[in-house]
């Protein structure tokens, strides 16, 4: 998978030209925000998990860090991320541009409520130096394989990064 097939999965809902295409790498919350003009909280960063041999990602603000006892209590395993190959062949894009869009079939997706501070936020969008600006109720409108809303992060509720909630 890659921006293109992100872009073909958002030309169905006449939202491809929102896709933005960096000169420079997105890979890293810091890249991303920098490429977006953007402050690195609202980098809506994609993090993968294996959990019973499936892929699981979870969304959250770039300045939020998964808790593993919340993980825990959710997924009732320990947090285990996947590893660059894992997440190509679960997930469907390469480490730098993991995004919740046009993914494999199977893949879960959970939303971080750090997210909900924020008016709009900027995920990838399948490749390295891109992103889409959504609001959180278009992230999730938009999200494949969309589970819920969750409280899976600690360290963003201590920064000085809010604004208007979605």
């Amino acid at each position: 998978m890659s921006i293109a097939a992100v872009r073909d999965y958002f030309s169905a809902f006449g939202l491809a030209e929102r896709i933005l295409e960096f000169e420079t790498s997105s890979a890293t919350v810091e890249l991303a925000a920098q490429a977006a003009g953007v402050i690195p909280a609202r980098i809506a960063k994609s993090l993968s998990f294996l959990v019973e041999d499936k892929a699981v990602l979870i969304i959250t603000a770039g300045d939020a860090k998964v808790d593993n006892a919340k993980f825990k209590a959710q997924f009732h395993t320990k947090a285990k991320m996947l590893s660059p190959e894992q997440v190509t062949q679960l997930v469907g894009h390469a480490v730098g541009g993991v995004c919740p869009f046009a993914l494999k079939e199977g893949v879960a997706v959970y939303l971080d409520v750090s997210l909900q501070r924020f008016d709009t936020v900027f995920p990838a969008a399948g490749s390295a130096n891109s992103a889409i600006e959504l609001s959180c109720d278009q992230l999730e409108q938009y999200a494949c394989g969309f589970q819920g809303w969750g409280d899976f992060c600690k360290g963003w509720q201590d920064g000085e990064n809010i604004s208007a909630p979605c």
